[in-house]
């Protein structure tokens, strides 16, 4: 099969969109501040153990949060889990952008 017989379709910017998610904006923003949360943990070189002490959670819930598994942590818990790791949370609210209106997004320095 050559590759020009399949069909490329270009992505939004938001596989949850893309793949007709509820509330795909909210989802995104969780993956995003899930992979800073794994960021922390992997640059502080502590285990999922270790982790789940300082923040008040099982070692599987860990695992399963870092694989990915976070719909039922809110935005609330996943902030909370940020300030407990040691990270300032702001939340900014100003018009849109663009005229397609209100989004989420996370704005946030690459770690040191």
């Amino acid at each position: 099969m050559e590759s020009n017989d399949i069909p490329i379709e270009r992505g939004s910017g938001n596989v949850f969109a893309d793949l007709g998610l509820p509330d795909a904006d909210a989802h995104l923003v969780k993956a995003e501040l899930v992979s800073r949360i794994e960021d922390i943990v992997s640059r502080r070189g502590i285990t999922q153990t270790e982790a789940a002490r300082l923040l008040g959670l099982s070692q599987p819930d860990v695992s399963r949060l870092l694989r990915g598994d976070f719909r039922e942590y809110s935005l609330e818990r996943l902030f909370r889990l940020l300030t407990t790791l040691g990270r300032d949370v702001e939340i900014v609210i100003r018009q849109p952008r663009s005229a397609d209106g209100g989004k989420l997004r996370i704005a946030a320095p690459e770690p040191s």
